[in-house]
C-alpha cells in the first residue's frame, strides 16, 4: 500500500509504520490504544448513552481515519459481549476519483469490514450549486444521503466519526466566526428523518491517537479525497486548528479541554441571552 494518492486529497497523510495483519491491528485497539480510544469510545457509549437494546446503527464509512477506526471499534465491542444492537457499514461515492474509491474498498476488504458501498453525485452537484466555498452544501447533502441510505436500511442511528477536536473547533467556529455559542452534540436527533439520531461514538477521542493508531496499521486512508474543495479556498476550519495549537503552544494549559468542558458548564444566569426550543431569552426577562 503506497503513499501516491495523498496527492488527491486535501491534506497529505504520511504512514511511516509497515502494514500490520489484521489481528495485529485488531488487538491493538483494545491492548496498545486500550486508555486513548478502546476506554473513551466505551466512555462515551455510557456516559451519553448512544445505544440502546434492540438499536440498529448505521455506521458511515468516508474511508478517512476516523470512521475506519469507528468501523473496527463497532466490530470489537459486539465481539466483546454487547450484542444488543445490530450494525450497517456503509460508505458513500460521492464522486471520488476511480483509484480513490478502489483505495476505499481494498481498505474496507483488508479490513474485514462488510461495507455496502453507494453512488452519489453529490461532488459534482455542489460544485455547481455552491460555487467558491462547497464544504458546506455538500457536507449537508453527504448528511441527508447517509441518513436516507441508513432508513432504507431499518436503521434507527447513523453513527458518524467526528472526534474530541472536531468538537472544540466546532465551538471556536461558532463564537469566532459566527457569533454564538454552541457545540457539536454526542448525539442529536434528525430534523427531516423520521426516528433518526445521529450519534459519535468518538466524542472523547482526541484526533492525536487516532492518528497514532492508523499511521501504526501501515493503512493509507483516504483524506477528503475531495474533487472540488481542494481546488477552491482554503478551510477556516484548518485555520481554527492551528489556533488551538499555537495557544498550546504559547502556555495556555489544557487549552483543548477547558474549550470542551465550556459547553457543560454554561451558568446561564451569566449570559446575556440564550435560545430553547426556538424561543429566545433576555437576561432581563428575569432580572
Amino acid at each position: 500500500m503506497t503513499n501516491n494518492l495523498a496527492n488527491n486529497s486535501c491534506e497529505a497523510f504520511n504512514i511511516t509504520e509497515e502494514l500490520k495483519d489484521l489481528p495485529t491491528i485488531e488487538k491493538s485497539i483494545i491492548k496498545r490504544y486500550r486508555k486513548n480510544i478502546w476506554s473513551k469510545f466505551i466512555k462515551a457509549i455510557k456516559e451519553y448513552d448512544l445505544i440502546q437494546d434492540g438499536d440498529k446503527i448505521a455506521v458511515a464509512i468516508s474511508g478517512g481515519k476516523d470512521s475506519l477506526l469507528l468501523a473496527k471499534l463497532f466490530q470489537e465491542l459486539k465481539k466483546n459481549g454487547k450484542n444488543n444492537f445490530e450494525v450497517e457499514f456503509i460508505a458513500m461515492d460521492p464522486g471520488y476519483h476511480k483509484d480513490i474509491r478502489k483505495l476505499l474498498e481494498n481498505n474496507c476488504k483488508y479490513l474485514n469490514i462488510p461495507v455496502n458501498i453507494y453512488d452519489a453525485d453529490i461532488f459534482e452537484v455542489a460544485d455547481k450549486i455552491a460555487g467558491k466555498y462547497p464544504c458546506y452544501m455538500c457536507a449537508r447533502m453527504r448528511r441527508g444521503s447517509l441518513y436516507a441510505k441508513a432508513q432504507e436500511l431499518g436503521c434507527n442511528k447513523l453513527a458518524l466519526g467526528h472526534h474530541f477536536n472536531d468538537v472544540i473547533e466546532t465551538n471556536l467556529l461558532n463564537i469566532l466566526c459566527a457569533g454564538n455559542f454552541k457545540t457539536m452534540m454526542p448525539k442529536l436527533k434528525a430534523q427531516n428523518f423520521e426516528n433518526m439520531e445521529i450519534i459519535r461514538p468518538l466524542y472523547l477521542i482526541k484526533e492525536n491517537y487516532i492518528i497514532r493508531w492508523m499511521n501504526y496499521t501501515g493503512l493509507m486512508p483516504l483524506n477528503c479525497a475531495c474533487m472540488v474543495a481542494a481546488k477552491k479556498i482554503g478551510s477556516t476550519r484548518v485555520k481554527i486548528k492551528q489556533l488551538i495549537e499555537d495557544m498550546e503552544k504559547n502556555g495556555f494549559t489544557n487549552v483543548d479541554i477547558n474549550i470542551f468542558r465550556s459547553a457543560q458548564n454554561v451558568e446561564l444566569d451569566r449570559v446575556l441571552g440564550y435560545s430553547k426550543n426556538g424561543e429566545y431569552h433576555n437576561f432581563l426577562d428575569d432580572y
